[in-house]
């Protein structure tokens, strides 16, 4: 498949989406999200930060300058400073970004693993990456397997676990520092209720209908490296120091050697 009918199909993938978050469910969920995201990313300042999104920003709340929006195509761009550039081959350096988030895509995407790969390789060795994905064990995620053939999002995408990304991060050499799972909805309901959500959040129950995954990546100790002493020549009583043993036994054997010659004589 061609770059330029990916994209078209990526970008088609993102119009459709906005009419789910336009939903009282969608906006409920988004609600959660950017709570759930406010107190990782409001204590950071300066630098430069990257956010790959199915929906409505996120980073409204942080005090991170300099705010890189990602799109398919420039005719689903937001800004003329959007980045637009194949998701598995992001025009930005190495370890340049403090934060980068991936919103959902990540169910959306058919080499889901090579944007993640792309996605660690920019973020910064102090920096964060931030995954949001559907959690296929929440209530919603019960019902995903029917509701998928209506092919709408977001029962068209992929849903993984959070252990299953666990393993993915894993790959590329970034450690998960916290889960957090959000919007917590009743049985009947299609929005993330506050009693639910309270009790969902001060527990951290792996049954909202989305998760957080917060993620760093791995710090390399240097190695340590061990003193060798190698002695080339053979050692010596004397390049190490005569011993009380050794002059001890010196002493005998010269006595020997006197009470021999006292004999013969």
């Amino acid at each position: 498949m061609s770059t330029s009918s990916t994209a078209t199909r990526l970008a088609q993938q993102m119009a459709e989406s906005q009419a789910y978050w336009q939903t009282e469910a969608g906006r409920s969920l988004w609600e959660t999200q950017r709570a759930c995201l406010g107190p990782l990313v409001e204590g950071r300042k300066g630098g430069h930060s990257l956010e790959m999104g199915m929906g409505p920003t996120l980073m409204t709340m942080s005090a991170i300058p300099h705010v890189i929006r990602w799109s398919p195509t420039r005719a689903t761009a937001e800004a003329s400073s959007t980045l637009v550039c194949p998701p598995d081959h992001l025009a930005l350096p190495d370890c340049s970004l403090e934060v980068v988030i991936i919103h959902h895509w990540l169910e959306h995407l058919p080499d889901a693993h090579h944007t993640l790969q792309e996605a660690a390789r920019v973020t910064s060795d102090s920096g964060v990456l931030v995954l949001f994905g559907f959690n296929p064990l929440g209530l919603n995620g019960l019902t995903q397997r029917w509701r998928k053939q209506q092919g709408n999002f977001p029962w068209s995408g992929q849903w993984r676990t959070a252990s299953r990304l666990r393993d993915w991060l894993a790959f590329v050499d970034f450690d998960v520092e916290r889960v957090d799972y959000c919007c917590f909805r009743g049985p009947m309901s299609t929005t993330c209720g506050e009693r639910w959500e309270a009790l969902g959040r001060r527990h951290n129950l792996p049954l909202g209908e989305s998760y957080m995954i917060q993620a760093q990546r791995r710090q390399r100790h240097a190695p340590v490296e061990r003193l060798k002493f190698g002695l080339r020549a053979p050692i010596t009583p004397t390049s190490l120091g005569a011993t009380r043993t050794g002059v001890s036994a010196r002493y005998h054997s010269g006595q020997r050697r006197l009470e021999k010659d006292s004999e013969s004589e």
